[in-house]
C-alpha cells in the first residue's frame, strides 16, 4: 500500500480490537486542520479514504485517541479524571508516497503507539 495513514488499534484489558474508539486525525500547520475522523471498526482499522493517501502530504500530524470515552461506553470503571482520556499522538510524514501505520495498544493505564510495517 503506497501512501496513507492507517490505524489499529487494540484493547489490551481485554485482548480484542478497539470496536468503536473514537480516532481524529489532523494535519497540524499554522493550526490544526482536521482530514479524518472516525469510529475504528470491528477489526479495530480506521475505514477513511486517508488509508488511501487522501490529503495526505508530507508534513506534521497529530492522531488524537478518545480513550476515556471507549472505556466509558463500555462500563468500564474508570476513576476521576481518568489517568488516559484523550490522548494525542503527533508525528511527522517525510515522505508523503510511504504508507504511514499507527498501531496502537492500550488500556485505561498506559499505551503504546509507533511507526509500524
Amino acid at each position: 500500500m503506497a501512501g496513507g495513514i492507517s490505524v489499529h488499534a487494540v484493547d489490551v484489558t481485554r485482548g480484542l480490537p478497539a470496536t468503536g474508539l473514537k480516532v481524529v486525525i489532523f494535519r497540524v500547520k499554522d493550526s490544526h486542520h482536521q482530514i479524518a475522523e472516525g469510529l475504528l471498526t470491528s477489526q479495530g482499522t480506521l475505514d477513511h479514504s486517508i488509508v488511501n493517501g487522501e490529503k495526505v502530504e508530507s508534513g506534521i500530524y497529530e492522531a488524537v485517541f478518545y480513550i476515556g470515552d471507549f472505556y466509558r461506553q463500555l462500563g468500564y470503571p474508570l476513576p476521576d479524571p481518568p489517568f488516559l482520556d484523550v490522548v494525542p499522538y503527533r508525528f511527522g510524514i517525510g515522505d508523503a508516497e510511504q504508507h504511514y501505520h499507527l498501531p496502537l495498544k492500550f488500556s485505561p493505564w498506559g499505551f503504546s503507539l509507533f511507526r509500524g510495517g
